[in-house]
């Protein structure tokens, strides 16, 4: 990236993490009524994939994280985050989705994007953890094998 190029990527990025901080709002509001350290849970899971995931390498807003979730959940998450555990991907989908959720009934995406998002995620968590448990412990024989 040249420096023309990463001013550029930094002024979307800064337009784009603006836009997401009304995002959380919303989501946060959605969730009243929850205990608050689930809300808090799920507002630093969803922060964290699309104010630091989704800018990473270029200047993605939020409707792309429908697409990159399998990268994230099965990748990027089990080899980049220290906290990564079966449990945490479990937990982490589960506030992605809802906040997609939220952007669905805010009609800021498609019906049929956010079905994809669910059957990314339930088609793919059996792997995620299987994943997850291997990388954590090499030696370990995972429980989380569908057969």
């Amino acid at each position: 990236m040249d420096e023309i190029d990463f001013k550029e990527y930094e002024e979307k990025c800064k337009l784009i993490k603006q836009e997401n901080e009304s995002l959380l709002e919303m989501f946060e509001k959605d969730l009243e009524g929850l205990n608050p350290k689930t809300i808090n849970r799920h507002l630093t899971n969803v922060d964290f994939y699309i104010n630091t995931y989704l800018l990473r390498e270029d200047a993605y807003d939020f409707t792309h994280g429908i697409w990159d979730i399998d990268d994230y959940l099965g990748n990027f998450f089990i080899r980049k985050c220290m906290w990564s555990t079966p449990g945490n991907i479990k937990s982490t989908a589960a506030s992605i989705k809802k906040f997609y959720q939220c952007m669905l009934k805010q009609e800021m995406i498609q019906n049929a994007d956010y079905e994809y998002l669910c059957e990314t995620i339930k088609d793919n968590m059996w792997k995620w953890q299987s994943d997850c448990e291997i990388y954590n412990d090499p030696d370990a024989e995972s429980p989380f094998m569908p057969f």
